[in-house]
């Protein structure tokens, strides 16, 4: 039986909706939607306090804002990229378009077709979050999506220059400084200067995430983006000080973060707890970091491994991190995640900036039924058939007579019966179309 060391004073749920966000955010896409560009400048004036005479960056601001930043930054952000791009192009390759023969002359297959034109939100406000712009940007460019349209909001009245670096190295066709709901509406229903896209992805903070799911069916969504999570799963042979450290390091998030320790081992827990008391003072993100572990930092003592992994699936968590003596064991003993970050050598925050596998990840429990962006997401995959031999379309004409009728279904049916009828002389109780040698 697990016991607990440290419980969350305020548990992590899946949320239960936010009236006043949701009417909010309701009024603001109505706005954008019947006064179109008028609106998301009054908009942008209002909650960014940002006007300019366009909101699109043009090609000399793009070179100005890439000659600003320090050339180390530049060629940072184009190490990170290739890793994300090299990732994301191996997905894209591993996802086989496929023809059969199923029936002599009938061909069935799918392809994989990109979206045509992706609406990327990079966030702003706290963090300027430039890997936003690697994962969602980059990632759509290696599906193919011919249009990527990228948002983000200017942070205190000024262009986040490293995010706009980030956007344009990333390949990003349109590339607008405009953030909130303002630029989630923008982009799903258009202006006169913005043609609308049809698919957002990037995450966001409550009215961005609302706004999304509002949209949800007019336009298509990558996840429903809620606070970061991370789990440390750990036994006897963990560091309790990198356990410590790395659990902040999302904390760190926001507030309203959780992070969480399942460990078998006491001495580990005690360890651990004692390392983030002693590290919160000096981090300068502590403010934050600190009422997240207070308000939402787990700690967990199992049994055994086994019953350490049944408990992390029943968080099914963003991030899971194994610090065990074996942590490939979790690849088979766990199943409910969003990204498995296997070993002392491996971090979460490797995964958030640079490593190359995507950071848009379910959360609030949504590992238990998907998982997050990733090439496939930029893909629709679409099947054809064709029937070449008319013996073969003859036999499912009678097929598909006999089993729509099944469903009432008779324009079906009458579908099916013609086929039979020109290509193999079937009778048609229902018309003399075909009596004789007609066939035309």
């Amino acid at each position: 039986m697990s016991r607990t060391i440290k419980a969350a004073v305020t548990p992590s749920t899946a949320p239960s909706g936010n009236d006043a966000v949701a009417q909010t955010v309701r009024e603001l896409i109505a706005d954008v939607r019947s006064r179109g560009d008028a609106a998301v400048r009054e908009l942008s004036a209002r909650f960014d306090h940002w006007e300019p005479e366009s909101f699109r960056l043009d090609e000399a601001q793009l070179a100005e804002i890439m000659n600003s930043l320090d050339p180390q930054v530049i060629e940072d952000i184009k190490t990170v990229q290739a890793n994300v791009r090299r990732f994301a192009e191996a997905q894209r390759a591993s996802m086989s378009e496929i023809e059969i023969e199923s029936e002599p002359g009938v061909l069935l297959g799918h392809r994989h077709v990109p979206i045509r034109s992706v609406g990327a939100y990079i966030p702003g406000g706290r963090y300027p979050l430039t890997a936003s712009a690697h994962m969602t940007v980059v990632t759509a460019k290696a599906a193919g999506v011919p249009r990527v349209v990228a948002c983000t909001p200017p942070i205190r009245g000024e262009i986040p220059a490293a995010t706009v670096a980030a956007m344009h190295l990333a390949g990003a066709d349109e590339i607008h400084i405009l953030g909130g709901v303002q630029a989630i509406a923008a982009m799903s229903v258009g202006t006169e200067t913005m043609t609308p896209v049809d698919m957002l992805a990037g995450p966001g903070n409550a009215y961005v995430a609302e706004a999304k799911r509002q949209l949800f069916g007019e336009v298509g969504i990558d996840l429903f983006a809620g606070p970061t999570e991370i789990l440390v799963v750990a036994d006897d042979t963990a560091d309790p000080f990198i356990a410590a450290v790395d659990l902040l390091s999302q904390a760190e998030h926001g507030p309203d973060s959780p992070a969480v320790l399942i460990t078998t081992s006491e001495r580990v827990a005690t360890a651990v707890q004692r390392h983030i008391e002693e590290i919160l003072p000096g981090l300068q993100t502590g403010d934050i970091a600190g009422p997240a572990w207070r308000d939402h930092g787990q700690i967990v003592l199992a049994d055994d491994l086994d019953e350490a992994y049944r408990i992390a699936d029943s968080f099914a968590y963003e991030h899971v991190q194994v610090l065990t003596e074996n942590p490939r064991e979790a690849l088979e003993k766990m199943h409910a995640y969003g990204a498995l970050f296997l070993g002392e050598g491996t971090c979460v925050s490797y995964g958030d900036k640079v490593i190359g596998t995507n950071h848009v990840l379910p959360t609030r429990g949504a590992a238990r039924y998907t998982g997050g962006l990733w090439v496939g997401m930029y893909l629709r995959t679409v099947t054809y058939q064709e029937v070449r031999d008319p013996k073969s379309s003859a036999a499912l004409g009678e097929l598909c007579g006999r089993a729509a009728r099944v469903e009432l279904f008779e324009g079906h049916a009458r579908s099916g019966d013609v086929r039979a009828a020109k290509y193999a002389g079937a009778p048609l109780a229902w018309t003399d179309h075909y009596a004789g040698a007609d066939r035309a």
